[in-house]
């Protein structure tokens, strides 16, 4: 019997649609946190359940480990794991309080000098992490870790102390941009997206467009990849979109792109459905864990992009 007063659950997608096969793929193959993350956006499931299944990966200092980013495996808080954490509290609308306060006291305590975030500290345990992620004594501080940090907290209006040193890096270091790659642009649009000066934003992410288009970061045509170079380290194939810099119609990247370029990326994103229902992940495979772990963040992450741009998914 159903219980009375509760909300209704969204109808069930059609049976071969692309949401009833990626909800199929994520119950078959996904961690807790995904399924919760897919219950949330997509069956009308509250935020609890996420923040439940998040606080798996939290640590006593503030930090988040366990493996929350796949590729770096191990208990041990590091700050990719974090901004993965903040990214999942932002798309529940849980970004605040005494959870995002402990959270900024970790940063502060892993910060360097210029009050940035490494992309990875050194572990004293020897922890298994992706060949493609560099560990050293001494890292310094990168917009590709501090970036989507400080754009998510400026977005959920989280002041702290920690923010106006970081902002000032992130400044610094986007504007002083001549060479890049597409995951330090991604991390530069996530802060350029959210941070509060926003005339200083429009000029930035303009003149990065400009730097995306020249250096051909962003595969324009899907059916001529070949064209298109890949990053140096990067694996095989692992080329990046339009849809992969504007996630939503709302970011200063969209503007980077014709309608007619945006409308050839979501095409091809909606082609990748694999016949397993999830999306492929387009980094460098190193061992099966990371792979089966990263497969459903990737899925969601499509649906999300394709919905955000009025596709159908079912």
């Amino acid at each position: 019997m159903a219980e009375t007063g509760a909300s209704p659950l969204p109808p069930t997608p059609p049976a071969r649609s692309p949401l009833a096969r990626a909800e199929h793929f994520v119950w078959l193959t996904a961690r807790v946190l995904e399924q919760r993350l897919f219950a949330h956006h997509f069956r009308g499931g509250d935020a609890g359940p996420v923040e439940t299944a998040l606080d798996a990966y939290r640590n006593e200092d503030g930090g988040y480990g366990h493996a929350l980013e796949p590729d770096l495996r191990g208990p041990v808080s590091q700050p990719l794991h974090t901004a993965h954490a903040l990214h999942v509290l932002d798309a529940v609308g849980r970004c605040g309080g005494q959870r995002v306060e402990h959270l900024c006291r970790y940063l502060t305590s892993v910060s360097t000098p210029d009050g940035a975030l490494p992309v990875i500290r050194p572990s004293r345990h020897g922890h298994p992490v992706a060949p493609f992620v560099q560990v050293v004594d001494d890292p310094p501080g990168e917009l590709l870790a501090t970036g989507p940090v400080v754009g998510l907290l400026h977005r959920n209006e989280v002041w702290h102390a920690w923010l106006f040193r970081a902002t000032d890096f992130c400044w610094r270091a986007v504007e002083s941009l001549r060479a890049s790659h597409p995951y330090e642009v991604q991390a530069a649009v996530t802060f350029l997206d959210s941070v509060p000066d926003r005339p200083r934003a429009e000029a930035a992410a303009d003149r990065l467009g400009r730097l995306v288009r020249e250096r051909r970061l962003a595969v324009l045509d899907p059916d001529d990849r070949d064209a298109y170079p890949v990053a140096p380290g990067h694996a095989p194939g692992e080329h990046h979109f339009p849809h992969d810099y504007a996630r939503t119609t709302h970011s200063l990247a969209r503007a980077w792109f014709t309608d007619d370029e945006m409308a050839r990326s979501l095409d091809f994103l909606a082609t990748q459905q694999e016949d397993d229902g999830g999306w492929p992940v387009r980094r460098r495979r190193w061992a099966p864990a990371p792979t089966l772990e990263a497969r459903p963040r990737a899925t969601l992450d499509a649906l999300l992009t394709l919905r955000a741009y009025g596709r159908s998914v079912g």
